[in-house]
């Protein structure tokens, strides 16, 4: 028997696409197809245009710019929110960063500096943005984020980020539990490698991305459809037992400490 997911009348924020390829905007796709209208948020104007691109043509969408990491731009960004849509059923907080350099050294040789950008961007945003989507939020809302298995095993060259993922489901959990009397829900998708421009980053990406494939029970990486997918049902009613949890999307490699064939 097939389910069809029907969201017409609900509503979403997709925060941190920055073009076809990020996670954020598979979710995203998902969301449309399934009925939804989606608003959505992007760091900043130089990615506006691969944005605008993947919106032509589509009806109950919207754009604005907006930095996480700025008190004012939330605040701006969530009063759109309340102006084009009254209400919000969905968050996506896709957004994550840490510079190069924290990424190409050693562990620990992480400067202050890095690792309070990394765990700024990459976590301390979704505690920011729940508590301004909080007001808007109707029971049955559903928040969800992106992290990666590096946040429970120790992946070369990953160094803060991987600090950063385990500070994001730690949150999770955290959120999780105080906005559940409210009928919200806060769940994290752990995806597989995926080749997204975040990736390029990560020094020796290739190879992580083929030992994965490797060792994976299915003998395959997970696709960006396939956290869509997982996104999808998190966020719909579909899901509605489900708070508070790492949810992996990874063809199984998680799970695996060698492949001996």
């Amino acid at each position: 028997m097939s389910v069809t997911v029907d969201l017409s009348g609900k509503t979403a924020l997709v925060m941190g696409v920055a073009n076809a390829r990020s996670l954020g905007w598979a979710i995203a796709e998902q969301l449309l197809a399934a009925g939804c209208q989606v608003g959505f948020s992007y760091q900043g104007e130089r990615l506006k245009p691969e944005l605008d691109k993947l919106l032509v043509g589509r009806e109950g969408v919207w754009s604005q710019q907006a930095d996480a990491t700025v008190e004012e731009d939330l605040t701006s960004l969530f009063g759109r929110v309340k102006e084009e849509f009254g209400h919000l059923d969905y968050l996506v907080h896709s957004i994550a960063f840490a510079p190069r350099s924290a990424m190409e050294g050693r562990f620990v040789d992480t400067t202050p500096e890095d690792w309070n950008t990394a765990l700024t961007v990459s976590a301390y945003t979704l505690v920011s943005t729940a508590r301004h989507a909080e007001p808007l939020l109707r029971s049955g809302g559903s928040i969800i984020s992106l992290t990666y298995h590096a946040s429970q095993k120790v992946v070369p060259k990953y160094n803060v980020m991987g600090v950063a993922k385990a500070a994001l489901e730690a949150a999770t959990r955290y959120l999780a539990a105080e906005l559940g009397g409210a009928g919200i829900r806060v769940n994290t998708v752990s995806a597989g490698p995926m080749r997204t421009i975040a990736a390029r980053s990560i020094p020796g990406f290739g190879t992580m991305y083929e030992k994965a494939a490797a060792s994976a029970p299915l003998g395959r990486n997970a696709t960006p459809e396939e956290v869509g997918k997982l996104s999808l049902f998190l966020l719909s009613d579909l899901g509605s037992g489900v708070t508070g949890q790492t949810v992996y999307v990874d063809a199984g490699s998680s799970i695996m400490s060698m492949k001996l064939d």
